[in-house]
């Protein structure tokens, strides 16, 4: 399976390589076919298992845990996107988007500590009620878009997909004093199967 947002490039390369290839345009060709390749791999969207625990929360993305920080009551993990990765993004946990923030910046490397701040970003903050989880979408010095297939007051599932950011990223997601974080700095994570964190019981 391949993200929707593929064919928008995939469909004018196609189309591209064909006309080169039934002139003969051989390199060209070859050249094109390869580069919708790299598209079909980049937008990939594999099946993910998602975990029944409900006090389960999943990991939003794919990628390399960079990096694990207090922040007063909470604790931010951000996970780096390399060009390789799957880049669909998916909520942590269920329940209804209650807000959504898209700020302009500027596409600094994502593993730059800076880049969660400077760079173009969209805060994504979703609640079931008596837990509420943000996570923030940043493009990086190659993803120049960000995507979001949802809305505010929208409901999402644990594991659904909610967006993309293209080629190359980062996602930052804080969680409350009344979850914990599992995974450690260097735990490569797949989205909507790894867990990350899970709610503490009381």
């Amino acid at each position: 399976m391949i993200a929707k947002d593929a064919y928008r490039f995939l469909i004018p390369l196609v189309a591209a390589m064909a006309a080169t290839f039934w002139l003969q345009w051989f390199v060209a060709g070859v050249f094109l076919l390869l580069l919708a390749g790299f598209v079909a791999f980049f937008f990939r969207n594999p099946k993910r298992e998602i975990p029944p625990d409900p006090n389960a929360i999943v990991s939003p993305a794919d990628g390399k845990v960079v990096k694990i920080e207090r922040i007063g009551n909470a604790t931010k993990m951000s996970i780096f996107l390399s060009i390789f990765n799957v880049h669909v993004n998916r909520s942590p946990i269920a329940g209804r988007i209650e807000a959504m923030e898209y700020k302009k910046g500027k596409f600094k490397f994502a593993f730059d500590e800076t880049a969660s701040v400077e760079n173009e970003r969209n805060m994504i903050m979703v609640s079931n009620g008596s837990l509420t989880i943000v996570f923030t979408q940043i493009a990086g010095l190659v993803a120049r878009r960000i995507v979001c297939w949802k809305r505010v007051g929208e409901r999402v599932e644990k594991g659904e997909l909610i967006g993309l950011i293209r080629f190359g990223s980062r996602v930052d997601i804080l969680f409350p004093s009344t979850t914990e974080v599992i995974v450690e700095k260097g735990a490569v994570v797949r989205g909507g199967a790894s867990i990350i964190g899970r709610i503490r019981q009381e």
